[in-house]
């Protein structure tokens, strides 16, 4: 076993790292498992062993930085954060094992996971591309489209996380995440060509194709309550950490469900050894769930984190925050996919608090109204636009 020895460690550069790794690796860890690359679920395995090796330094950290018991109060809130965050990318690191260790998944469920919140892109450019020899900041995909750039392959290597100065070459292959409209647009941009339209294969199991869309929600809800357990405690919001709880309990139930499911299919699929990998996704995504409620559990418990939590999610490659809507401003009385906000500045609303209600996981057709509190998570630049937005 690898001997780790304390050296000293920036807190808040720690937690921002952490924070960037556990999120890229969850978006990874699913581009692997659906596209099969054995080559980025390694990557997956190595932001595994980076966040454990920043764990045991952070923790003694924050323990020489108690002088009293106040202090204590505060920083035990960052030391479960610190121990989410790494859970989250130990879940990651679970998904991407499907690939690693060859257990793979049944063709059903490949052609059901782009139906989710959050679409996975996977384009290659072409030669009759506009993106050819342009940089990644100069196409502006996440401000224009709201698609992020997770993952480039060229040739055998794989640069992950590029920054906004890579440029693109014929051939390369760009992995992504958004929403559906803004990732057939990047799609068209990057191979040239019209984008065909897909159909979702389905064969004669019904419980097959049930177990895939449940775990379509799974996915979903864990994305979710991490974002909305974040915010919980950003914002020290009991009843963002509330609903946390409850997304935690859906997702107990939908991977029993997804068991089941299992079960009954048995040997009536086409690859019935492939099984193992839903049981993996489902086991996988409840637990990254399960981290979250850790994090929302400060909030939940009357807790309090040390301002460098704040610090840190100011500094980290994804801002969460929060926003109201005036009554004359662009955001009053339009909906969402009117908006198009995601595509345009690349936030996402996560949840919108209207009197005394919480709406989770807002749809296309969820009007705003004057007075709702968005929570929404994006760059810094769409988050800018969106309190613009929410003013004007």
């Amino acid at each position: 076993m690898e001997e780790i020895a304390y050296r000293s460690q920036n807190v808040r550069e720690t937690l921002v790292e952490l924070k960037n790794i556990s999120e890229l690796s969850v978006d990874l860890a699913y581009a692997a498992a659906l596209y099969d690359y054995p080559l980025l679920a390694e990557e997956v395995l190595e932001l595994e062993a980076r966040a454990d090796s920043l764990q045991y330094p952070a923790k003694i950290a924050l323990m020489l930085a108690a002088k009293r018991s106040s202090d204590a109060e505060q920083l035990v809130g960052i030391v479960q954060i610190v121990e989410a965050a790494v859970g989250i990318t130990n879940a990651a690191a679970d998904i991407a094992a499907i690939v690693t260790n060859d257990i793979g998944l049944p063709a059903e469920v490949r052609g059901s996971l782009p139906t989710a919140d959050e679409v996975l892109l996977r384009a290659m450019v072409g030669e009759n591309s506009e993106a050819t020899g342009r940089s990644l900041g100069e196409l502006s995909f996440e401000t224009e489209a709201g698609v992020s750039v997770i993952a480039i392959r060229r040739g055998n290597g794989w640069n992950i996380d590029p920054d906004e100065g890579m440029l693109l070459e014929v051939g390369d292959v760009v992995i992504g995440r958004g929403p559906e409209a803004g990732v057939r647009t990047v799609r068209q941009t990057l191979t040239g060509d019209p984008v065909p339209t897909e159909s979702r294969h389905r064969d004669d199991v019904d419980e097959l194709g049930r177990a895939a869309d449940l775990l379509v929600d799974l996915k979903d809800i864990s994305e979710l309550a991490v974002g909305l357990a974040y915010a919980a405690v950003l914002f020290d919001d009991d009843e963002l950490a509330a609903e946390v709880r409850d997304l935690e309990r859906r997702s107990d139930a939908l991977k029993n469900e997804v068991e089941t499911l299992v079960i009954e299919a048995g040997d009536r699929v086409r690859e019935p050894a492939r099984l193992r990998g839903l049981l993996h996704l489902a086991t996988a995504s409840e637990a990254i769930c399960d981290a979250a409620i850790r994090i929302a559990d400060i909030v939940l418990r009357d807790g309090s984190v040390h301002p460098v939590f704040g610090q840190a999610i100011g500094e980290s490659d994804e801002l969460i925050t929060t926003t109201s809507v005036e009554p004359e401003s662009r955001l009053a009385g339009a909906t969402l996919g009117e908006l198009e906000l995601e595509e345009e500045t690349g936030v996402s609303i996560m949840a919108i608090h209207r009197s005394n209600d919480w709406i989770l996981a807002p749809t296309g057709e969820t009007q705003l109204f004057p007075e709702d509190v968005l929570i929404a998570r994006g760059p810094d630049d769409g988050a800018t636009t969106l309190r613009e937005w929410a003013r004007e």
